[in-house]
């Protein structure tokens, strides 16, 4: 996280300078408190209960692995354009390649990923659905916020090129 952290604040301070603009509305600072937060509830659970049966460890340690692995992915092809915020520079064309041409939002499906591996690795059979449930509506509030984000960039670079 902490490493997905730097990555993510280096790319926001150069999409501003560029003259990126933060999207209004976002749940992001609700979500920088629910997602660690939701480890360390589904990890302290899965302490109390004694942890997962080794099979459900296996299973959650491959998921995990593999929802990273995708979402490293997203996070290579979308390079310096991926932040934690949302920040759209007009001008820039919509990513559409790696894992982009599979799903609209390769990130979030790896991040439900990563929450349903940790749930499995831990044992944590309340912490983890739940934590997985609020998280998904914060997820899902955040894409109708990129969705607007992107559509509002689109539409400043139809009218940038009308003007030139």
């Amino acid at each position: 996280m902490l490493i997905e952290a730097r990555h993510a604040a280096a790319n926001e301070h150069a999409r501003l300078a560029m003259g990126g603009v933060e999207a209004p509305g976002d749940v992001y600072g609700l979500m920088r408190i629910a997602y660690p937060l939701a480890f360390v509830l589904m990890i302290a659970e899965g302490w109390l209960r004694g942890g997962p049966s080794p099979r459900a460890l296996l299973l959650g340690a491959v998921l995990l692995l593999g929802a990273k692995a995708l979402k490293w992915w997203a996070i290579a092809t979308l390079g310096p354009a991926w932040t934690f915020r949302v920040i759209t520079v007009a001008g820039e064309p919509l990513v559409k390649g790696g894992p982009y041409r599979l799903f609209r939002h390769p990130n979030y499906v790896g991040v439900f990923g990563e929450l349903a591996g940790v749930t499995l690795m831990s044992g944590a059979l309340v912490a983890g659905p739940l934590a997985t449930l609020g998280f998904g509506v914060l997820i899902l509030t955040r894409i109708g916020i990129e969705e607007r984000a992107l559509r509002s960039a689109s539409t400043s670079r139809v009218t940038r090129s009308d003007r030139l």
